[in-house]
């Protein structure tokens, strides 16, 4: 039984990925998700349901074109593959539960803002907005009216955190230092995992983007980083391991 609700759930997060990457390639453009449908961005040949397979629509073309033989993304079949990875890792982390149904969200919202993100330096409102009232209503159903208002209030404090982050950067730096896409973020991820916690996600994803921070800034100069997919990766890591992270913020504060 386990296996057959592993493998549709990596189907699902396969056939998901295809969709989250249409929404993060066009939402910025301010171009539809419905219409057109699927097809070439270089000679707008329509995509027939075989070349429409996660994954394996791309290896069977050799990552081109069937028609105008250009060479497709890597991006495509890569984010296909890491949703239906982490659809699967969900369930075995929290198994048939509330936290596995959040879970799933919040991987939607990463690939959908790593991709945007870094294709665009863009964030949408509308995968944060979508996840938060998914969430709101999943966090209502396991704990009730209390415990959904407490987790509302520490996703205002954090939300509220990154405002005067941002406002001090900015300042500091004399540019923007944050996007108000990473700030509304992060009241989804306040909402996710608390004020604590929160203060560790923030840390983290500080962490996580210091190498390709350096890689880039030695490579070009002027470059803009991203903070917004890192973000979203270290909300990700700490909500699959928020046990763990407690334990330890309990030793270091002594707790």
């Amino acid at each position: 039984m386990m296996v057959i609700i592993l493998v549709y759930l990596f189907i699902l997060g396969m056939v998901l990925g295809s969709f989250y990457n249409v929404v993060a390639s066009r939402l910025p453009k301010n171009e539809s998700i419905i219409s057109p449908g699927s097809h070439c961005e270089n000679c707008n040949h329509k995509l027939t349901w075989y070349e429409l397979i996660p994954v394996f629509s791309y290896i069977f073309q050799g990552g081109k074109c069937s028609k105008c033989k250009i060479k497709l993304s890597i991006l495509y079949p890569l984010s296909e593959l890491v949703t239906g990875i982490l659809f699967v890792l969900s369930y075995v982390i929290f198994g048939a539960s509330y936290q596995m149904l959040m879970s799933l969200v919040v991987v939607s919202v990463v690939v959908i803002t790593v991709i945007s993100d870094f294709k665009y330096m863009v964030i949408l409102d509308e995968p944060i907005i979508i996840g938060s009232i998914m969430i709101s209503i999943l966090l209502f159903f396991d704990g009730g009216l209390v415990y959904l208002g407490n987790s509302m209030f520490h996703g205002i404090v954090l939300l509220v955190i990154m405002v005067l982050i941002k406002l001090f950067g900015d300042k500091l730096f004399k540019r923007e230092s944050l996007g108000w896409g990473d700030v509304k973020l992060s009241f989804l991820a306040g909402l996710l995992l608390g004020v604590r916690l929160g203060a560790v996600y923030i840390f983290l994803s500080s962490v996580i983007a210091l190498p390709y921070a350096i890689y880039i800034t030695c490579r070009k100069k002027d470059s803009v980083v991203p903070f917004g997919p890192f973000l979203a990766i270290s909300m990700l890591i700490i909500y699959w391991n928020s046990s763990f992270v407690f334990k330890i913020l309990g030793y270091l504060l002594g707790v």
